[in-house]
């Protein structure tokens, strides 16, 4: 047997026979604070898989929140000013602009629409923003808008799967995943990468921070906004703290002989899960509680743990909190920006639930010192069209469609110039002529503020070494980078 299949053979058995998976084990039952020492003891002969480790130069941050915009929101009514569509509105597009494009719904000769919300310039940069955006536009002068960013995607599942973990299609490790395994975490009682979702169903799924073929414990860990952040945090009624240390100390000999017999890096894997699992019992409720946060800061993230209306508020919140214990990728998932229809009507509706608590995010952390050392990132998977959708048989009218070619994200944070805006895209919104971003460039980005040099964070796979930015040539936004 090779030591692939071996690996193999491993792996299923700890999903398929063990009867929990790491999700599981993250989510199993915990212990009291006084037998954390135990707990601690137990694990020092193993060495920690998040333990951090030497970065190749450098990092200007220690750790990332990702608010990502599930559905792709239209970058042309909200941070890229077109007059041309205005004037052009009712219109074909030219023949010449869309020659070779191929779209989701709509006929590429569809008739174009202006931008439906008026914009305005703000702070000392004199940034572009949309009226949807008042409370970003509050503190545009600490963030890095980039808006010549195109993908080569253009439907949502393959195209969110690629700017999570550089493929548009499932199996490989997820950003957050790589992260944890290059440079481990700060964080002792929490995992180095966790998922806070809201909004509804994701297209990409739970591949978007899987971690492929990476070793298992580095997969993100979801987290609930509402109640308990995973579940079964209590013990189950019958189980003591000390029923539960002498299981685990009994599964955990188990796994050690099993280790010796094989030298599977999996079951090293499951060992340390299980030790992070107990101790994140006592982290788990102390953190959900948000008891201990001011009213202001409530207030200034429109948080309310009670109102299932505020769960992006209380995530970004949330966000903040994971940050301060070290935790190193954080990934915040908003759904529902995918407007086919309306699109008007669908912004309004999203940017009221998002648009205050990403910008209190950015406030909070700089007030707390946080800012210089933790990169916020905002985008979607893809922008939206020039052109208007409509479709009777659809019910759908005044939408845009799927535009892979040129959309805009924003950064903000250690190692971010504040207060820039970088890229151009031609007069129609349609196609980057200025300062082109690779979704690649992004991540590129991302790993040379953690200090990694995205060319040499590589994983050897059947002979292959495999990274997040692809074999291409890419590179970081340089016209970003402080």
């Amino acid at each position: 047997m090779t030591t692939t299949d071996l690996q193999l053979q491993t792996r299923r058995h700890f999903f398929e026979k063990c009867g929990v998976g790491l999700g599981g084990i993250a989510l199993s039952s915990l212990l009291a604070e006084d037998a954390l020492p135990q707990a601690q003891a137990a694990a020092d002969d193993l060495t920690s898989p998040f333990a951090p480790k030497q970065t190749h130069f450098d990092a200007k941050v220690k750790r990332v929140i990702y608010l990502f915009m599930a559905g792709a929101p239209s970058q042309l009514d909200l941070f890229d000013y077109k007059p041309k569509l205005k004037e052009l509105e009712g219109q074909p597009i030219p023949p010449s602009v869309i020659k070779g494009q191929r779209y989701a719904f709509i006929q590429p000769d569809a008739a174009v629409l202006g931008p439906q919300f008026e914009f305005g310039r703000h702070g000392k940069s004199g940034a572009e923003l949309s009226t949807m955006l008042p409370h970003l536009a509050k503190v545009v002068d600490d963030i890095a808008i980039v808006r010549s960013v195109h993908t080569d995607k253009f439907n949502h599942s393959p195209a969110q799967l690629f700017v999570n973990t550089g493929s548009g299609v499932p199996g490989r490790p997820s950003m957050g995943s790589w992260l944890s395994y290059g440079i481990g975490s700060e964080a002792n009682d929490l995992p180095s990468f966790i998922v806070l979702k809201s909004g509804g169903s994701l297209s990409g799924g739970a591949s978007m921070w899987s971690s492929g073929f990476l070793p298992s414990v580095h997969q993100g860990v979801p987290f609930r906004s509402q109640g308990d952040p995973i579940l079964h945090i209590s013990n189950p009624k019958g189980i003591d703290a000390r029923a539960q240390r002498d299981s685990l100390d009994l599964i955990r000999s188990l796994n050690e002989r099993r280790l010796e017999v094989t030298g599977d890096p999996e079951i090293a894997t499951r060992i340390n899960a299980y030790e992070m699992a107990y101790r994140m019992q006592t982290r788990a409720p102390e953190l959900m509680d948000f008891s201990r946060e001011t009213k202001e800061t409530m207030n200034l993230y429109g948080a309310n743990r009670s109102d299932p209306k505020a769960a992006f508020a209380n995530n970004c919140l949330l966000a903040r909190r994971l940050a301060e214990r070290g935790v190193r990728f954080i990934q915040v998932y908003h759904s529902g920006w995918d407007h086919h229809s309306n699109v008007a009507g669908g912004l309004k509706g999203q940017c009221a639930q998002t648009d205050q608590s990403c910008a209190a995010l950015i406030q909070d952390l700089k007030q707390r010192g946080m800012l210089e050392d933790t990169l916020v990132v905002w985008g979607g998977e893809f922008g939206r069209t020039p052109m208007v959708e409509a479709s009777a048989a659809l019910g759908r009218s005044l939408g845009r469609d799927h535009h892979p070619q040129a959309y805009t994200m924003w950064f903000a944070g250690g190692g971010i110039k504040r207060g820039v805006t970088v890229g151009q895209t031609d007069e129609l919104g349609f196609h980057p002529v200025e300062n082109p971003v690779h979704v690649h460039d992004v991540q590129a980005t991302i790993l040379h503020c953690l200090g990694i040099d995205h060319r040499r964070l590589s994983f050897r796979l059947s002979g292959l070494n495999f990274r997040l930015t692809g074999v291409e040539e890419h590179g970081p936004i340089a016209e970003i980078l402080a």
